[in-house]
């Protein structure tokens, strides 16, 4: 029997897949079996903190806005003011809210001053 070149199909995967790991440590980016184990925990954490990332940001954004409305400048809670920017149909998302409070807080004050009356 002639012997058999095997093809290169299985050699281009495993590289591809040695090339995702190759920052990973120890037998992660050396084992074959080993590294398409880490790819695949590797793209399901990715995936899962995708989500994860908008939901821990809107959380700070939230805090931030507290933490300025309830300052000695403005008299009531985070709840109030946007219950009252709804009321007055003043869109503005808390990512820039959050952004203004940090950044100028006389602007914020006047924001809030304008929705209380």
């Amino acid at each position: 029997m002639t012997r058999v070149k095997r093809g290169y199909t299985a050699r281009r995967r495993r590289k591809k897949i040695r090339l995702f790991a190759s920052t990973f440590i120890g037998a992660h980016s050396r084992l074959t079996r080993t590294t398409t184990q880490q790819r695949m925990r590797a793209l399901v954490s990715s995936h899962r903190d995708r989500s994860r990332k908008k939901r821990v940001f809107r959380r700070l954004w939230i805090t931030r806005i507290n933490a300025v409305t309830r300052e000695n400048r403005v008299f009531y809670s985070y709840s109030k003011l946007i219950k009252n920017l709804y009321k007055k149909k003043l869109l503005l998302n808390r990512k820039i809210l959050a952004q203004i409070a940090l950044s100028n807080k006389n602007y914020f004050d006047m924001i809030s001053n304008q929705i209380k009356e």
